[in-house]
């Protein structure tokens, strides 16, 4: 049974927790992304270094989410209960995760794309910023959801160090054997990712205008 009168009660909490989770979720996966993109230029470009980084990526993709909660404060000099640890080490899992998908994406533009940028006079810089990376956003993008998905399901897992996000709704319930706060968190995960995803395809479809246009046409 869901206790509707706790829900009520405890509404401003469960606001904070959302907005809390919320900031937690999404600052480190932009903080990836904006590592990855670069990172995952000189990759592209770099051939002989392309595996290792990619390798190394993998690797860090890995590691487990709690082990790296207690171990970046020894790295960094934080307390325990910093919320900058959970800030830091979903950088690094959408980092791992965005840097291949931005070398995928960068795998899908066409040479004839390129050829053509190279005719126009666009150097390296220039042809990236302004043709590569456009052409290689919807592939960016699909990982940027996944990368997403992935940091709201993970930050949860943060309440077991005692960073309070939705996550907490979890450990309260099950310490007070009380399923209210559980569904409560689950439901506004669920929510809060669906919420993110929308967004990311919205910003899909005004970033790629020319896919409209070509489905229109077809």
């Amino acid at each position: 049974m869901i206790d509707f009168s706790w829900i009520a009660v405890s509404a401003p909490a469960i606001v904070g927790l959302l907005v809390a989770h919320l900031v937690l979720s999404v600052v480190p996966v932009l903080i990836g992304l904006a590592l990855a993109i670069p990172v995952g230029w000189f990759a592209y470009g770099v051939p002989v270094l392309r595996t290792l980084i990619l390798g190394v990526s993998g690797v860090l993709y890995t590691v487990p989410s709690l082990a790296l909660f207690v171990l970046l404060p020894r790295i960094i000099g934080t307390r325990i209960l910093d919320p900058m640890n959970v800030v830091v080490a979903l950088a690094v899992y959408a980092f791992a995760l965005l840097v291949r998908t931005v070398v995928d994406g960068l795998g899908s533009v066409s040479p004839e794309a390129r050829q053509a940028a190279e005719a126009m006079g666009y150097r390296r810089l220039g042809r990236f910023l302004t043709i590569e990376l456009p052409i290689a956003t919807p592939v960016v993008l699909a990982g940027l959801r996944v990368a997403t998905a992935s940091a709201v399901s993970i930050v949860s897992v943060a309440s077991l160090i005692g960073i309070d996000q939705l996550g907490s709704l979890f450990t309260q319930g099950m310490q007070l054997q009380f399923v209210t706060p559980i569904v409560v968190g689950i439901v506004l995960c669920l929510l809060l990712a669906v919420c993110l995803d929308g967004l990311i395809l919205l910003a899909d479809r005004l970033l790629t205008p020319w896919r409209r246009r070509s489905g229109a046409t077809a």
